[in-house]
Protein backbone atom coordinates (compact mmCIF):
# COMPACT_ATOMS: atom_id res chain seq x y z
CA UNK A 1 0.00 0.00 0.00
CA UNK A 2 2.86 2.37 0.78
CA UNK A 3 4.57 1.63 -2.55
CA UNK A 4 1.27 2.07 -4.41
CA UNK A 5 0.84 5.45 -2.74
CA UNK A 6 4.38 6.46 -3.77
CA UNK A 7 3.74 5.39 -7.38
CA UNK A 8 0.41 7.24 -7.49
CA UNK A 9 1.94 10.44 -6.13
CA UNK A 10 4.92 10.26 -8.52
CA UNK A 11 2.78 9.68 -11.61
CA UNK A 12 0.34 12.40 -10.61
CA UNK A 13 3.22 14.84 -10.05
CA UNK A 14 4.69 14.22 -13.52
CA UNK A 15 1.31 14.60 -15.17
CA UNK A 16 0.59 17.82 -13.29
CA UNK A 17 3.95 19.26 -14.31
CA UNK A 18 3.37 18.44 -17.99
CA UNK A 19 -0.20 19.78 -17.87
CA UNK A 20 1.02 23.08 -16.43
CA UNK A 21 3.55 23.43 -19.27
CA UNK A 22 0.99 22.62 -22.00
CA UNK A 23 -1.63 25.01 -20.57
CA UNK A 24 0.98 27.77 -20.46
CA UNK A 25 2.17 27.11 -24.03
CA UNK A 26 -1.28 27.02 -25.63
CA UNK A 27 -2.27 30.27 -23.93
CA UNK A 28 1.03 31.87 -24.88
CA UNK A 29 0.56 30.87 -28.54
CA UNK A 30 -3.01 32.18 -28.60
CA UNK A 31 -2.08 35.47 -26.93
CA UNK A 32 -0.92 37.00 -30.29
CA UNK A 33 -2.83 35.57 -33.31
CA UNK A 34 -0.43 37.26 -35.77
CA UNK A 35 2.56 35.29 -34.40
CA UNK A 36 0.95 31.91 -33.78
CA UNK A 37 2.34 30.26 -36.90
CA UNK A 38 5.88 31.55 -36.30
CA UNK A 39 5.88 30.40 -32.71
CA UNK A 40 4.65 26.94 -33.62
CA UNK A 41 7.30 26.52 -36.31
CA UNK A 42 9.99 27.64 -33.84
CA UNK A 43 8.85 25.06 -31.23
CA UNK A 44 8.78 22.27 -33.81
CA UNK A 45 12.20 23.14 -35.24
CA UNK A 46 13.80 23.23 -31.79
CA UNK A 47 12.35 19.85 -30.78
CA UNK A 48 15.27 17.54 -31.55
CA UNK A 49 13.70 14.48 -29.90
CA UNK A 50 10.33 14.74 -31.64
CA UNK A 51 8.34 14.77 -28.39
CA UNK A 52 6.77 18.19 -28.78
CA UNK A 53 3.92 18.74 -31.24
CA UNK A 54 1.88 21.73 -32.26
CA UNK A 55 -0.47 22.79 -35.02
CA UNK A 56 -2.43 25.76 -36.31
CA UNK A 57 -5.63 24.91 -38.16
CA UNK A 58 -8.10 27.00 -40.13
CA UNK A 59 -11.78 27.06 -39.12
CA UNK A 60 -12.51 24.38 -41.76
CA UNK A 61 -9.79 22.11 -40.26
CA UNK A 62 -7.04 22.73 -42.84
CA UNK A 63 -3.49 22.57 -41.48
CA UNK A 64 -1.71 25.94 -41.54
CA UNK A 65 1.47 25.21 -39.50
CA UNK A 66 3.10 22.64 -37.26
CA UNK A 67 3.77 18.92 -37.28
CA UNK A 68 0.24 17.77 -36.51
CA UNK A 69 -1.46 16.50 -39.68
CA UNK A 70 -4.98 17.15 -38.46
CA UNK A 71 -6.76 18.68 -35.54
CA UNK A 72 -7.81 15.96 -33.05
CA UNK A 73 -11.58 15.96 -33.40
CA UNK A 74 -12.11 14.57 -29.90
CA UNK A 75 -10.06 17.32 -28.24
CA UNK A 76 -12.20 19.93 -26.41
CA UNK A 77 -11.13 23.49 -27.15
CA UNK A 78 -11.14 24.56 -23.49
CA UNK A 79 -7.42 25.10 -22.98
CA UNK A 80 -7.21 22.09 -20.66
CA UNK A 81 -4.99 19.03 -21.13
CA UNK A 82 -6.44 15.73 -22.37
CA UNK A 83 -4.90 12.46 -23.55
CA UNK A 84 -5.91 12.07 -27.24
CA UNK A 85 -4.78 9.69 -30.00
CA UNK A 86 -3.95 11.38 -33.35
CA UNK A 87 -1.74 11.27 -36.46
CA UNK A 88 1.64 13.03 -36.27
CA UNK A 89 4.58 13.51 -38.62
CA UNK A 90 7.88 12.21 -37.18
CA UNK A 91 11.03 11.97 -39.35
CA UNK A 92 8.96 12.05 -42.52
CA UNK A 93 6.62 9.31 -41.39
CA UNK A 94 3.01 9.43 -40.36
CA UNK A 95 2.42 7.73 -37.00
CA UNK A 96 -0.52 7.33 -34.68
CA UNK A 97 0.46 8.51 -31.20
CA UNK A 98 -1.22 9.06 -27.85
CA UNK A 99 -0.55 12.67 -26.93
CA UNK A 100 -1.23 14.93 -23.99
CA UNK A 101 -2.95 17.74 -25.87
CA UNK A 102 -4.49 21.13 -25.21
CA UNK A 103 -6.47 23.16 -27.76
CA UNK A 104 -7.93 26.62 -27.90
CA UNK A 105 -9.87 28.63 -30.55
CA UNK A 106 -8.67 32.06 -31.66
CA UNK A 107 -10.84 35.08 -32.32
CA UNK A 108 -10.68 34.56 -36.12
CA UNK A 109 -11.94 30.98 -35.81
CA UNK A 110 -8.58 29.28 -36.25
CA UNK A 111 -7.51 26.64 -33.74
CA UNK A 112 -4.22 26.18 -31.92
CA UNK A 113 -3.26 22.74 -30.60
CA UNK A 114 -0.18 22.04 -28.43
CA UNK A 115 0.72 18.45 -27.54
CA UNK A 116 3.41 16.32 -25.96
CA UNK A 117 3.92 12.58 -26.30
CA UNK A 118 3.41 10.25 -23.31
CA UNK A 119 6.70 8.40 -23.64
CA UNK A 120 8.51 10.45 -20.99
CA UNK A 121 5.77 9.95 -18.42
CA UNK A 122 5.44 6.27 -19.33
CA UNK A 123 9.20 5.78 -18.93
CA UNK A 124 9.16 7.59 -15.56
CA UNK A 125 6.26 5.46 -14.39
CA UNK A 126 7.97 2.29 -15.54
CA UNK A 127 11.16 3.35 -13.73
CA UNK A 128 9.24 4.00 -10.51
CA UNK A 129 7.45 0.66 -10.80
CA UNK A 130 10.74 -1.14 -11.41
CA UNK A 131 12.43 0.60 -8.47
CA UNK A 132 9.54 -0.11 -6.16
CA UNK A 133 9.38 -3.70 -7.35
CA UNK A 134 13.10 -4.19 -6.66
CA UNK A 135 12.70 -2.58 -3.22
CA UNK A 136 9.64 -4.64 -2.35
CA UNK A 137 11.57 -7.86 -1.83
CA UNK A 138 14.17 -6.51 0.65
CA UNK A 139 11.49 -4.46 2.37
CA UNK A 140 9.29 -7.50 2.91
CA UNK A 141 12.30 -9.55 4.01
CA UNK A 142 13.42 -6.98 6.57
CA UNK A 143 9.84 -6.43 7.72
CA UNK A 144 9.32 -10.15 8.26
CA UNK A 145 12.69 -10.44 10.02
CA UNK A 146 11.88 -7.50 12.27
CA UNK A 147 8.44 -8.91 13.01
CA UNK A 148 9.92 -12.31 13.88
CA UNK A 149 12.53 -10.73 16.17
CA UNK A 150 9.98 -8.51 17.92
CA UNK A 151 7.49 -11.35 18.22
CA UNK A 152 10.20 -13.63 19.61
CA UNK A 153 11.23 -11.01 22.15
CA UNK A 154 7.64 -10.45 23.22
CA UNK A 155 7.06 -14.21 23.37
CA UNK A 156 10.08 -14.72 25.63
CA UNK A 157 8.92 -11.96 27.95
CA UNK A 158 5.41 -13.38 28.00
CA UNK A 159 6.79 -16.85 28.71
CA UNK A 160 8.73 -15.60 31.74
CA UNK A 161 5.67 -13.65 32.87
CA UNK A 162 3.44 -16.71 32.48
CA UNK A 163 5.90 -18.80 34.48
CA UNK A 164 5.91 -16.25 37.31
CA UNK A 165 2.11 -15.99 37.25
CA UNK A 166 1.82 -19.78 37.34
CA UNK A 167 3.99 -19.91 40.48
CA UNK A 168 1.82 -17.22 42.05
CA UNK A 169 -1.29 -19.23 41.17
CA UNK A 170 0.24 -22.21 42.97
CA UNK A 171 0.54 -20.18 46.15
CA UNK A 172 4.02 -18.64 45.95
CA UNK A 173 3.06 -15.05 46.70
CA UNK A 174 6.70 -14.06 47.02
CA UNK A 175 7.13 -14.49 43.27
CA UNK A 176 7.34 -11.31 41.17
CA UNK A 177 7.14 -10.62 37.45
CA UNK A 178 10.43 -9.83 35.69
CA UNK A 179 10.95 -6.11 35.01
CA UNK A 180 13.37 -5.02 32.28
CA UNK A 181 15.32 -1.82 31.92
CA UNK A 182 13.55 -0.48 28.80
CA UNK A 183 10.69 1.11 30.72
CA UNK A 184 8.18 0.13 28.02
CA UNK A 185 4.58 -0.99 28.38
CA UNK A 186 5.59 -4.50 29.50
CA UNK A 187 7.83 -3.10 32.24
CA UNK A 188 5.17 -0.69 33.48
CA UNK A 189 2.58 -3.45 33.49
CA UNK A 190 4.96 -5.76 35.36
CA UNK A 191 5.67 -3.03 37.94
CA UNK A 192 1.95 -2.48 38.49
CA UNK A 193 1.32 -6.21 38.84
CA UNK A 194 4.26 -6.52 41.26
CA UNK A 195 2.80 -3.70 43.33
CA UNK A 196 -0.50 -5.54 43.38
CA UNK A 197 1.26 -8.76 44.43
CA UNK A 198 3.04 -6.86 47.23
CA UNK A 199 -0.30 -5.66 48.53
CA UNK A 200 -1.87 -9.12 48.17
CA UNK A 201 1.03 -10.72 50.03
CA UNK A 202 0.77 -8.11 52.77
CA UNK A 203 -2.98 -8.63 53.11
CA UNK A 204 -2.65 -12.43 53.13
CA UNK A 205 0.04 -12.27 55.80
CA UNK A 206 -2.08 -9.85 57.76
CA UNK A 207 -5.14 -12.10 57.49
CA UNK A 208 -3.03 -15.09 58.52
CA UNK A 209 -1.62 -13.17 61.46
CA UNK A 210 -5.04 -11.81 62.42
CA UNK A 211 -6.51 -15.30 62.33
CA UNK A 212 -3.79 -16.63 64.62
CA UNK A 213 -4.09 -13.63 66.93
CA UNK A 214 -7.89 -13.87 67.11
CA UNK A 215 -7.69 -17.58 67.88
CA UNK A 216 -5.07 -16.96 70.56
CA UNK A 217 -6.82 -14.00 72.15
CA UNK A 218 -10.25 -15.64 72.09
CA UNK A 219 -9.02 -18.91 73.52
CA UNK A 220 -7.96 -17.36 76.84
CA UNK A 221 -11.23 -15.57 77.75
CA UNK A 222 -13.33 -18.48 76.46
CA UNK A 223 -11.31 -20.98 78.46
CA UNK A 224 -11.58 -18.81 81.57
CA UNK A 225 -15.30 -18.42 80.93
CA UNK A 226 -15.81 -22.14 80.64
CA UNK A 227 -13.85 -22.86 83.81
CA UNK A 228 -15.66 -20.12 85.70
CA UNK A 229 -19.07 -21.39 84.66
CA UNK A 230 -18.10 -24.96 85.41
CA UNK A 231 -16.77 -23.98 88.83
CA UNK A 232 -19.84 -21.91 89.55
CA UNK A 233 -22.15 -24.77 88.63
CA UNK A 234 -20.27 -27.25 90.82
CA UNK A 235 -19.27 -25.07 93.76
CA UNK A 236 -21.97 -22.38 94.09
CA UNK A 237 -23.68 -22.81 97.44
CA UNK A 238 -26.40 -20.26 96.89
CA UNK A 239 -27.94 -18.05 94.25
CA UNK A 240 -25.59 -15.12 95.03
CA UNK A 241 -22.46 -17.14 94.32
CA UNK A 242 -24.02 -18.42 91.11
CA UNK A 243 -24.87 -14.87 90.04
CA UNK A 244 -21.31 -13.79 90.82
CA UNK A 245 -19.99 -16.55 88.54
CA UNK A 246 -22.41 -15.52 85.79
CA UNK A 247 -21.47 -11.83 86.15
CA UNK A 248 -17.78 -12.67 85.83
CA UNK A 249 -18.57 -14.74 82.76
CA UNK A 250 -20.50 -11.83 81.23
CA UNK A 251 -17.47 -9.59 81.72
CA UNK A 252 -15.29 -11.98 79.76
CA UNK A 253 -17.99 -12.34 77.09
CA UNK A 254 -18.11 -8.54 76.78
CA UNK A 255 -14.32 -8.47 76.32
CA UNK A 256 -14.63 -11.04 73.55
CA UNK A 257 -17.44 -9.12 71.86
CA UNK A 258 -15.42 -5.90 72.08
CA UNK A 259 -12.56 -7.64 70.27
CA UNK A 260 -14.84 -8.98 67.51
CA UNK A 261 -16.53 -5.58 67.16
CA UNK A 262 -13.17 -3.86 66.87
CA UNK A 263 -12.03 -6.27 64.14
CA UNK A 264 -15.27 -5.74 62.20
CA UNK A 265 -14.98 -1.98 62.60
CA UNK A 266 -11.42 -1.96 61.28
CA UNK A 267 -12.54 -4.01 58.28
CA UNK A 268 -15.43 -1.63 57.63
CA UNK A 269 -13.12 1.39 57.74
CA UNK A 270 -10.44 -0.25 55.56
CA UNK A 271 -13.01 -1.00 52.87
CA UNK A 272 -13.91 2.70 52.67
CA UNK A 273 -17.54 2.32 53.70
CA UNK A 274 -17.46 5.50 55.78
CA UNK A 275 -16.56 7.96 52.99
CA UNK A 276 -20.18 9.11 52.72
CA UNK A 277 -19.86 10.92 56.08
CA UNK A 278 -16.93 13.07 54.94
CA UNK A 279 -17.19 16.80 55.51
CA UNK A 280 -15.26 19.80 56.91
CA UNK A 281 -13.48 18.97 60.18
CA UNK A 282 -11.98 21.46 62.62
CA UNK A 283 -9.00 19.61 64.09
CA UNK A 284 -8.69 22.11 66.95
CA UNK A 285 -12.17 21.23 68.19
CA UNK A 286 -11.57 17.49 67.78
CA UNK A 287 -8.29 17.55 69.73
CA UNK A 288 -9.74 19.75 72.50
CA UNK A 289 -12.80 17.51 72.96
CA UNK A 290 -10.65 14.37 73.07
CA UNK A 291 -8.37 15.89 75.71
CA UNK A 292 -11.41 16.97 77.75
CA UNK A 293 -12.86 13.45 77.54
CA UNK A 294 -9.70 11.78 78.92
CA UNK A 295 -8.84 14.40 81.52
CA UNK A 296 -10.75 12.61 84.37
CA UNK A 297 -8.97 9.32 83.56
CA UNK A 298 -5.60 11.04 83.60
CA UNK A 299 -6.36 12.70 86.93
CA UNK A 300 -7.38 9.35 88.37
CA UNK A 301 -3.92 7.96 87.55
CA UNK A 302 -2.15 11.12 88.72
CA UNK A 303 -1.08 12.00 85.16
CA UNK A 304 -0.85 15.57 83.94
CA UNK A 305 -2.73 15.91 80.62
CA UNK A 306 -1.56 19.03 78.76
CA UNK A 307 -3.15 20.51 75.63
CA UNK A 308 -1.14 22.59 73.15
CA UNK A 309 -2.95 23.96 70.07
CA UNK A 310 -1.03 26.44 67.89
CA UNK A 311 -3.50 29.11 66.83
CA UNK A 312 -6.05 28.53 64.09
CA UNK A 313 -5.66 25.38 62.01
CA UNK A 314 -7.03 24.96 58.46
CA UNK A 315 -10.22 22.96 58.14
CA UNK A 316 -9.65 19.52 56.59
CA UNK A 317 -12.07 17.12 54.96
CA UNK A 318 -12.90 13.85 56.68
CA UNK A 319 -15.19 11.97 59.04
CA UNK A 320 -15.24 13.93 62.30
CA UNK A 321 -16.26 10.97 64.47
CA UNK A 322 -13.54 8.72 63.05
CA UNK A 323 -10.82 11.34 63.50
CA UNK A 324 -12.04 11.87 67.08
CA UNK A 325 -11.85 8.11 67.61
CA UNK A 326 -8.29 7.98 66.29
CA UNK A 327 -7.11 10.78 68.60
CA UNK A 328 -8.97 9.14 71.51
CA UNK A 329 -7.22 5.82 70.89
CA UNK A 330 -3.83 7.54 70.91
CA UNK A 331 -4.68 9.28 74.18
CA UNK A 332 -6.02 6.10 75.76
CA UNK A 333 -2.86 4.25 74.71
CA UNK A 334 -0.60 6.99 76.10
CA UNK A 335 -2.42 7.19 79.45
CA UNK A 336 -2.45 3.40 79.75
CA UNK A 337 1.35 3.11 79.47
CA UNK A 338 2.33 6.27 81.34
CA UNK A 339 3.19 5.61 84.99
CA UNK A 340 1.69 7.61 87.86
CA UNK A 341 2.86 11.21 88.17
CA UNK A 342 3.80 11.13 84.51
CA UNK A 343 2.75 13.50 81.77
CA UNK A 344 0.82 13.19 78.51
CA UNK A 345 0.80 16.06 76.03
CA UNK A 346 -1.60 16.28 73.12
CA UNK A 347 -0.79 18.95 70.56
CA UNK A 348 -1.88 20.36 67.21
CA UNK A 349 0.52 22.32 65.04
CA UNK A 350 1.71 22.99 61.48
CA UNK A 351 4.56 21.43 59.53
CA UNK A 352 4.72 22.91 56.07
CA UNK A 353 1.38 22.22 54.38
CA UNK A 354 0.46 19.58 56.95
CA UNK A 355 -1.53 19.78 60.15
CA UNK A 356 0.13 17.58 62.79
CA UNK A 357 -1.80 15.98 65.65
CA UNK A 358 0.69 14.68 68.24
CA UNK A 359 0.32 12.65 71.44
CA UNK A 360 3.46 12.43 73.60
CA UNK A 361 3.92 10.59 76.89
CA UNK A 362 6.61 9.90 79.48
CA UNK A 363 6.07 6.15 79.49
CA UNK A 364 8.53 3.37 78.62
CA UNK A 365 8.48 4.24 74.90
CA UNK A 366 8.59 1.91 71.89
CA UNK A 367 11.83 0.32 70.64
CA UNK A 368 12.88 1.47 67.17
CA UNK A 369 12.57 -2.04 65.73
CA UNK A 370 8.91 -2.26 66.76
CA UNK A 371 7.70 1.18 65.65
CA UNK A 372 6.59 -0.05 62.22
CA UNK A 373 4.72 -3.00 63.71
CA UNK A 374 2.69 -1.36 66.47
CA UNK A 375 -0.06 -0.38 64.00
CA UNK A 376 -0.64 -3.99 62.96
CA UNK A 377 -3.75 -5.61 64.34
CA UNK A 378 -3.23 -7.69 67.50
CA UNK A 379 0.43 -6.77 67.70
CA UNK A 380 1.56 -6.23 71.30
CA UNK A 381 5.09 -5.53 72.44
CA UNK A 382 6.56 -7.67 75.20
CA UNK A 383 6.28 -4.93 77.83
CA UNK A 384 2.62 -4.37 76.85
CA UNK A 385 1.45 -7.94 77.33
CA UNK A 386 0.88 -7.43 81.06
CA UNK A 387 -1.57 -4.56 80.46
CA UNK A 388 -5.22 -4.83 79.55
CA UNK A 389 -5.98 -4.73 75.85
CA UNK A 390 -6.04 -6.77 72.67
CA UNK A 391 -3.73 -4.85 70.32
CA UNK A 392 -6.50 -3.37 68.16
CA UNK A 393 -6.44 0.28 69.24
CA UNK A 394 -3.50 1.37 67.10
CA UNK A 395 -4.72 -0.88 64.28
CA UNK A 396 -7.94 1.12 64.28
CA UNK A 397 -5.90 4.35 64.19
CA UNK A 398 -3.98 3.04 61.15
CA UNK A 399 -7.21 2.12 59.35
CA UNK A 400 -8.71 5.57 59.97
CA UNK A 401 -5.50 7.27 58.79
CA UNK A 402 -5.42 5.19 55.60
CA UNK A 403 -9.06 6.01 54.86
CA UNK A 404 -8.34 9.74 55.15
CA UNK A 405 -4.97 9.70 53.37
CA UNK A 406 -3.14 10.65 56.60
CA UNK A 407 0.38 9.51 57.54
CA UNK A 408 1.45 8.10 60.91
CA UNK A 409 4.82 8.57 62.58
CA UNK A 410 6.29 7.15 65.80
CA UNK A 411 9.33 8.80 67.38
CA UNK A 412 10.90 9.10 70.78
CA UNK A 413 9.34 11.69 73.08
CA UNK A 414 11.25 14.60 74.53
CA UNK A 415 10.79 13.09 78.01
CA UNK A 416 12.05 9.67 77.00
CA UNK A 417 8.64 8.19 76.24
CA UNK A 418 6.83 7.85 72.93
CA UNK A 419 5.53 10.46 70.51
CA UNK A 420 2.89 9.51 67.93
CA UNK A 421 1.87 11.86 65.14
CA UNK A 422 -0.97 12.01 62.63
CA UNK A 423 0.08 14.05 59.59
CA UNK A 424 -3.04 15.49 57.93
CA UNK A 425 -2.94 17.11 54.46
CA UNK A 426 -5.13 20.14 53.87
CA UNK A 427 -7.58 18.21 51.68
CA UNK A 428 -8.67 14.61 51.43
CA UNK A 429 -7.34 12.84 48.26
CA UNK A 430 -10.59 11.39 46.97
Amino acid sequence: MLFAFVYWQTAAFLQDELSQVLRHEVRYAASDPSKVGARIETWVSEDLHSVHFAGLFSPDGRKLAGNLDARPQALPLDGEVHRIGTQVAIAGRRLHEDLWSAGIALSDGSIVVVAHDTDEIDRAQATVIRALGLALGPTLAFSILGGVLLAGRAKRRLASTEAAVARVMHGDLRQRLPVGTAGDEFDRLAQNVNGMLDEIERLVEEVRGVGDAVAHDLRTPLTRLRLRLERGREQARDIDELREAVDQGLVWIDQTLEMVTAVLRIGEIEHGRRCAAFGPVDLGVVVSEAAELFEPLAEEKGIVLALDVEGTMPVIEGDCSLIFEAVSNLLDNAIKFTPMNGQVRVGLGRRGDLSVVSVEDTGPGIPTAEREQVFRRFYRAERARQTQGNGLGLGLVAAIAKLHGFSLAVTEGSGGGCRMEILCPATHPR
